[in-house]
């Protein structure tokens, strides 16, 4: 019995020594296999750290402080490698789902239209007019309404790793309607997981409304405390500028711009981010639900199995279509992101340093229109992506007018949209693809745009990809919807030879007549264009005729061809199927008759115009 407890002493005492010669090294990889089986995964708990010690509540300072842009740097970051990956666990409820939430009996619930009583109406148009959207209808909808899940059944079982990028919530607003402002805010607070939402940062572009005023502060301060951070600028600088202002002001790590007559879907914010912790370069984009600017009814714009992504057309008219087979493939599950050449430009996420790191909104671009493409190709041409995110829906009222103008900015002769679009035009494409912007609009030709040179010189700094790259890999589908144009054979007003009088196309929406009116020099609807293949258009509508030989606006086809023909010599404009040519009827409209060249009221010139040069 001594002998058999000696040996268990002996035993235990050399086992102690062993456990202190080696014991250390076990314990170190034991840490190693928590944070990951190499040095990255050690790398990714440092930077979560890292993160996480930084998120710090922001200064009120920061309020008083000018705003001026960020520098440029010298280099992008380079995107770090993530590992961890989100998984789709059919049945199982995913990890940031939030509780589902009772219907009321309140108008508006579960996203149905508002119905106003007759004596409603007529104050209801009044705030049309003034808001572009019903602010009586508005007004009785829940600050707090549950709306209806449009997503696509997958996206209720997406666990994402509980390790995300905090999130700054950017709203700009201009006169904006108070029930539409402060639901938007509702809305991004009571959808986005406390821990994730940093803050929602308010700047206001020198609004006059008084319920924008001290209404508007106490209420915030009253509703979310220092969750929401009011700025306002001290002149009106338009949508892109104020953008980049909240940018400047917000701390999270990631920014995320909504316009501020939104209405956030369940589980939206998250999607988004996730995006961006599995690569910084990307700007993710929400799924765009529509509210009825009228009714505010809640109602998907696209079906949860059907997706859409963002292309354009050669005057730079927004447009969407199917996602290309070739994209879809990439994805495992219908609810995965996807890319997209570019995106309507009001709601998308993007890492906060890497968007400052792009040189931000080009500082040349005025009031609004255009940022969504600039934003767009330098990302893609730069080595970032946009992508498309499926499970993150947001509902936005489409306004029926913009109820605003553009300030100092406005030219009754050149919209400062169009300015945007030849900025960046003029930066980021090669000549043969400026070439078609100006097939498709040539009085823009030449119009003064500012200094490009520090946009030149970020693109050639930092390497960035062709044009024609960005078409080939990223936006070859545009081709299919919007063949390149062919050149001009003549363009401008369509005068009646030795007259003032000139062809006009009204509002130039399809089934409008083509009639006769003076000529004003003021472009718009007096602007048209004949191609070398027979096509005449004018913006992005052309023309043909329809019942009784009347000259109408039409869709054009998707082949730019035509069957006009335009003898300079004679003057006269011949439909080449019908063998009939332009007229004048006694209604004033344009009719096709048997073409005879002795006719004053058969013969057309071009004059070409530049309404910009008008002094």
């Amino acid at each position: 019995m001594r002998r058999v407890r000696s040996r268990f002493i002996v035993q235990l005492g050399m086992f102690t020594v062993v456990l202190l010669l080696i014991g250390p090294y076990i314990f170190h990889l034991k840490l190693n296999e928590d944070v990951g089986d190499d040095a990255e995964g050690y790398r990714r708990w440092q930077l979560r750290q890292k993160a996480h010690n930084q998120l710090k509540p922001p200064t009120r300072e920061a309020a008083d402080e000018a705003y001026e842009p960020k520098p440029v740097e010298s280099q992008l970051e380079e995107a770090p490698v993530v590992k961890e990956e989100a998984i789709l666990r059919f049945g199982e409820t995913g990890n940031f789902e939030p509780s589902a939430r009772k219907i009321s009996s309140k108008p508006g619930e579960n996203g149905a239209a508002v119905k106003l009583p007759s004596n409603e109406r007529m104050k209801a148009e009044i705030t049309i007019n003034e808001f572009g959207f019903n602010m009586v209808a508005s007004d009785k909808v829940a600050m707090d309404r549950v709306i209806p899940d449009t997503r696509h059944k997958e996206c209720r079982f997406w666990h994402y790793p509980e390790s995300q990028p905090s999130a700054s919530v950017i709203l700009v607003f201009h006169n904006e309607g108070f029930s539409t402002l402060v639901r938007t805010i509702h809305s991004v607070v009571n959808t986005s997981p406390p821990e994730l939402l940093k803050e929602v940062v308010l700047v206001d572009d020198f609004s006059d409304k008084r319920h924008l005023k001290t209404e508007l502060e106490q209420y915030v301060e009253k509703e979310f405390g220092d969750l929401v951070k009011l700025y306002r600028n001290s002149q009106r600088e338009g949508l892109i500028r104020t953008r980049s202002h909240g940018a400047e002001l917000a701390t999270g790590d990631v920014i995320v711009f909504l316009d501020a007559h939104c209405e956030c879907n369940r589980n939206w914010l998250v999607p988004l981010l996730d995006e961006i912790r599995k690569d910084r370069t990307t700007m993710a984009v929400p799924i765009v639900d529509g509210i009825d600017f009228n009714t505010m009814a809640y109602t998907p714009v696209y079906g949860a199995d059907s997706h859409f992504s963002g292309i354009f057309e050669w005057g730079f008219f927004y447009k969407e279509k199917l996602v290309p087979q070739r994209e879809l493939n990439k994805r495992k599950h219908m609810s995965e992101p996807y890319r997209s050449p570019t995106h309507a430009g009001g709601l998308f996420a993007m890492d906060r340093k890497y968007f400052h790191e792009l040189g931000g909104y080009d500082p040349g671009l005025k009031i609004w229109g255009g940022e969504n493409y600039e934003l767009s190709f330098k990302i893609w041409q730069c080595g970032g992506s946009v992508k498309w995110v499926p499970c993150s829906r947001v509902g936005h009222i489409y306004r029926n007018h913009m109820p605003y103008g553009f300030g100092k900015d406005n030219d009754p002769f050149m919209s400062p949209i169009h300015v945007n679009y030849m900025r960046v035009v003029e930066v980021w494409m090669e000549d043969e693809f400026k070439e078609y912007f100006y097939t498709r609009e040539p009085s823009f030709r030449g119009y003064p745009i500012g200094n490009i040179t520090k946009q030149l010189q970020f693109k050639k700094e930092h390497n960035c990809k062709s044009f024609r790259w960005f078409m080939e890999n990223i936006a070859y589908d545009v081709y299919e919807e919007y063949p390149k144009p062919p050149p001009n054979k003549a363009w401008g007003e369509i005068r009646k030879s030795g007259s003032s009088l000139c062809w006009e196309s009204g509002s130039g929406q399809p089934g409008h007549t083509v009639g006769i009116m003076s000529c004003h020099g003021a472009g718009h609807g007096q602007l048209f264009r004949l191609n070398v293949q027979g096509q005449i258009g004018t913006g992005e509508r052309c023309i043909d005729s329809q019942s009784g030989g009347i000259l109408h606006v039409i869709v054009c086809a998707r082949e730019p061809s035509g069957p006009w023909e335009w003898d300079k010599g004679s003057g006269m404009i011949r439909h080449k199927e019908l063998n009939k040519c332009v007229d004048i009827g006694t209604d004033h409209k344009l009719h096709l008759k048997s073409c005879d060249n002795k006719l004053s009221s058969m013969k057309w010139e071009f004059k070409e115009v530049f309404p910009w040069k008008r002094s």
